[in-house]
């Protein structure tokens, strides 16, 4: 089995996959820096045994981080817990993609893990993947695999918490889904805000990458990522992909082999 672990600014998101290509299980943890090998290694162990999985099972482990801090920990935890080398993802990695960013390295990991997994699972398309997590990233990737580059702004974490930060009066609230624009109630006008704002945000961007990159050929749009099924039904996305990563991790893990 595969141990998949996509390293971001606030959690640690990892998956097993077996050896058909599907998800046992998927986990979260926050990514703390700081943290030592000792107390990852335990910790994905004990995950896994919870989950009736022996650790001695995983075979192989692949990873994609945007942290650079807790890096070196991870992979001292593969190896000491796992007895195994972890795969690390970067813009250098063999990929099925054609990079066509200026300097691949700037590239999170991450985006590449859903550009990989996102042209090997619809080939022949031209792709828009949107990523919901800590940030919001919207990567292009023509049907001749060109990955063409992207747009990135602050997610609904983010802007929920910066509202809560940064004014007086505003309180903490759910983000959430909500029905109507127009709220009777503080927290209400603050959901409809977060929730339709990004909504609007994303149609636009969407948008502007179709226009410039594909034309009047409108692409395949996928969502993925922690907050991408508050969208389900708001018909911005073709399909949500919500272990994206994990498929991208698993595809460039047999691609560097």
């Amino acid at each position: 089995m595969i141990l998949a672990l996509d390293v971001g600014n606030s959690q640690i998101y990892g998956g097993v996959v077996d050896e058909a290509g599907n998800i046992i299980f998927s986990f979260r943890r926050a990514s703390k820096t700081g943290a030592s090998s000792d107390e990852i290694g335990i910790f994905l162990r004990s995950v896994l045994r919870e989950n009736d999985i022996d650790p001695k099972a995983i075979n192989q482990i692949a990873m994609c981080s945007v942290v650079p801090e807790v890096v070196h920990s991870i992979g001292s935890a593969c190896l000491k817990y796992f007895g195994t080398n972890a795969f690390q993802l970067s813009g250098a990695s063999k990929s099925n993609l054609i990079i066509g960013y200026k300097n691949p390295s700037e590239i999170g990991a991450d985006r590449i893990a859903n550009a990989i997994a996102a042209v090997h699972k619809y080939p022949d398309k031209n792709l828009i993947v949107i990523d919901l997590g800590t940030a919001t990233t919207f990567c292009a990737i023509s049907k001749k695999r060109e990955y063409l580059g992207g747009s990135i702004m602050a997610g609904l974490r983010l802007n929920m918490e910066a509202l809560v930060s940064k004014t007086a009066k505003l309180p903490s609230f759910e983000i959430s889904k909500i029905e109507n624009a127009l709220g009777n109630t503080t927290i209400e006008g603050l959901q409809s805000g977060l929730y339709f704002g990004n909504l609007g945000a994303m149609k636009e961007i969407i948008s502007r990458i179709s226009h410039e990159c594909f034309g009047n050929e409108a692409p395949f749009v996928i969502g993925t990522g922690g907050f991408s099924s508050l969208y389900r039904d708001a018909e911005i996305f073709d399909v949500i992909e919500p272990d994206l990563v994990f498929l991208g991790l698993v595809e460039a893990l047999k691609l560097n082999n």
